[in-house]
């Protein structure tokens, strides 16, 4: 359903107004010999603020930390006005076995040094970046509460962590009485729904808003790969065409879904980037993807995917085109055992 980038949404269950469509800043910074330059970032953060987006998302870890500092110097003046995203977890100093990871010691090292960098007294979300399959779950919560009583954190969250994992630490901080989790990161676009056999159910069910990163898959969805474009180099990293085909987020499956998308949009009157992006809006679960936008002219096309109407029967071609096997024991509970269970009478489904 059409939306404008100022109508804005609740993160999760907490009372946090967020966009529709959140700033990725991954790319911002040069100092890696490729990205976006304080000038062009200037640009971008001005038009997005113009048209009453607040959301920005960014990571410690992104551009060794460039990024961070680029978003404190342009929001300078104006920094109250915007929801400010950042992540722990990534290693900021190699060889150094404390300087990453999910523990106490590395989240707070992580908050003080990108509170710095932003030049803030805080941030309004900070997320677990990358699940380590090391650290216990009440050391993370325990950690980011005492962050929150000390406000250097306002909400919490976590990005690309197992389902039984988040729910788990869900559960543990409402029983505690700690700081709940607002917020879930998660790859989610039409090549990328594997997500919704546990990830978005579980956020749903637990109160965690969902942020998609690459709804765009890459920018496999935006059309502008081709059949030729699958004989890359796959040990050749250089470029996004030939990771996302080392990847496999390039491939005859991919490239099919693309098509279907480039057809849909051409019969809305749009680009495909936008209507995949429109795609990801019509899960209820998901609050706000992140655009991964490099210059004005791509934000430019991504917000007009607030815009974007699709028929039912288009929806259905979408969704046929990209459809997973959702696995047990989610087919199973759809297989008509659910008639047997309740002795054939109908109960209603609890929204």
């Amino acid at each position: 359903m059409p939306t404008q980038l100022d109508h804005y949404r609740l993160l999760g269950h907490s009372g946090l107004r967020v966009s529709p469509l959140a700033l990725g800043t991954m790319t911002w910074g040069v100092g890696q010999g490729w990205g976006t330059d304080e000038a062009e970032a200037r640009r971008i953060l001005d038009l997005y603020a113009g048209q009453g987006g607040n959301s920005i998302d960014t990571a410690n870890f992104y551009a060794n930390g460039e990024s961070e500092s680029m978003i404190g110097r342009l929001v300078q003046g104006r920094r109250n006005r915007f929801v400010i995203a950042s992540k722990y977890s990534l290693s900021m100093s190699p060889g150094d076995p404390n300087a990453s990871g999910n523990h106490r010691k590395n989240m707070l090292q992580s908050v003080e040094a990108s509170l710095r960098r932003l030049e803030t007294d805080h941030l309004d979300l900070l997320y677990l970046h990358v699940w380590d399959q090391r650290t216990p779950v009440d050391e993370i919560l325990r950690a980011f509460d005492d962050l929150v009583r000390a406000g250097k954190i306002l909400y919490i969250g976590v990005s690309d962590t197992p389902a039984w994992q988040a729910s788990r630490m869900q559960a543990i901080a409402e029983l505690r009485g700690w700081s709940r989790l607002a917020a879930l990161q998660i790859p989610y676009n039409l090549t990328e729904r594997t997500v919704e056999r546990e990830l978005i159910p579980m956020a749903a069910a637990m109160g965690m808003g969902v942020l998609p990163w690459s709804p765009l898959a890459g920018g496999v969805l935006s059309g502008k790969y081709r059949q030729d474009d699958l004989s890359a180099d796959r040990s050749a990293m250089n470029s996004r065409r030939n990771i996302n085909v080392a990847t496999g987020r390039l491939s005859e499956r991919t490239l099919g879904i693309a098509a279907q998308v480039t057809a849909v949009a051409g019969e809305i009157g749009c680009t495909p980037a936008q209507a995949a992006l429109a795609w990801t809006l019509l899960n209820p679960a998901v609050t706000s993807p992140i655009l991964g936008t490099r210059t004005v002219a791509q934000l430019q096309d991504n917000l007009q995917a607030l815009e974007v109407s699709f028929s039912a029967a288009q929806i259905d071609r979408l969704d046929a085109a990209s459809r997973i096997d959702l696995g047990f024991p989610h087919e199973f509970l759809g297989s008509g055992v659910i008639g047997p269970m309740f002795g054939n009478v109908k109960v209603a489904v609890r929204p």
